[in-house]
């Protein structure tokens, strides 16, 4: 217990906050990163804990249960709270399962891409020359392939698969990090404090590491975010064509394909896969807007 006497402030209030009382501060009173964590970490536990919370086995067919709808609807039950597909597998059961998928291609295919493209664009932006004019004309060359129709033709080559798509899509969403981290490394490059470990003889690996990528990282955490949800996006698309995750694995892309042709009497079957795509979105956008108001230069004061 502080004791205060005549009056006169604590050792505390003079010091005021360490600078992790700070952050702690900044990160929980900032609405973004509240709302958006506690979305996403309810999606992470969820998938983590898929096997525990299922209902049922996402993959076994009752055709004799096929197409219930969901409780709040007349002949809907509790026992398939939010009914079957088209070959009565439990829905619930499926979109439980589809958020392992949907995390695992959007976080491999972002950090695959995001390492690529993150050391495309430091080395282009510290070093310059002729390593600058190798990466920007390898960025105006893959900047000239669509990304979806790129994914398209390799995927209807190889043959699709979880790995195979985020392969693909690791391998083809490199170019905004490189553009971003090369125009971040040209600013920070020429600052004093990068100039003074240059002039003691830091190494250039100590500098890029040390010096450089924690300056930059407010507009890397904000590139993953949306690279996150492209991959996401990307792969329902190309899950929807045919070509992406395939059956019986539970996609939320594949589920929304899977339901179309029910859309007019069924729009259920689309709807909440659809919802539960868009909250993921949303949730990973809030939070990386957050952490990057939260973590920018200008506001670790």
């Amino acid at each position: 217990m502080s004791v205060v006497s005549n009056g006169l402030p604590t050792a505390q209030e003079i010091v005021g906050p360490t600078p992790g009382q700070r952050l702690r501060r900044r990160l929980f009173g900032h609405r973004g990163i509240v709302v958006g964590g506690s979305i996403l970490g309810v999606i992470i536990l969820m998938a983590v804990l898929a096997p525990l919370i299922a209902p049922h086995d996402p993959y076994e067919q009752i055709l004799s249960a096929r197409i219930k709808p969901p409780v709040w609807y007349e002949r809907g039950t509790w026992e398939h709270i939010l009914g079957t597909d088209q070959v009565g597998r439990d829905y619930l059961s499926r979109l439980i399962y589809g958020s392992q998928i949907s995390l695992m291609i959007g976080f491999f295919a972002a950090a695959l891409s995001g390492l690529i493209g993150t050391a495309m664009g430091v080395a282009a932006g510290y070093f310059g020359g002729r390593v600058d004019l190798v990466v920007t004309f390898l960025i105006t060359c893959r900047l000239s392939l669509p990304v979806i129709l790129v994914s398209l033709a390799v995927v209807a080559v190889i043959g699709g698969s979880l790995e195979v798509v985020i392969l693909v899509l690791g391998l083809l969403l490199w170019d905004r990090y490189a553009v971003v981290m090369r125009a971040a490394t040209l600013q920070v490059r020429s600052l004093d404090f990068v100039a003074a470990a240059q002039t003691v003889g830091c190494s250039t690996w100590h500098i890029l590491v040390s010096e450089i990528l924690p300056n930059v990282m407010n507009q890397l955490i904000v590139v993953a975010t949306l690279e996150f949800a492209h991959a996401v996006l990307l792969e329902a698309a190309l899950s929807f064509l045919g070509l992406g995750v395939q059956p019986p694995l539970p996609s939320w892309g594949l589920m929304i394909a899977e339901g179309r042709n029910y859309i007019l009497f069924d729009p259920w079957l689309i709807a909440i896969p659809g919802v539960a795509l868009f909250t993921l979105l949303l949730a990973v956008n809030l939070l990386g807007d957050g952490v990057r108001d939260v973590t920018a230069p200008e506001n670790r004061g």
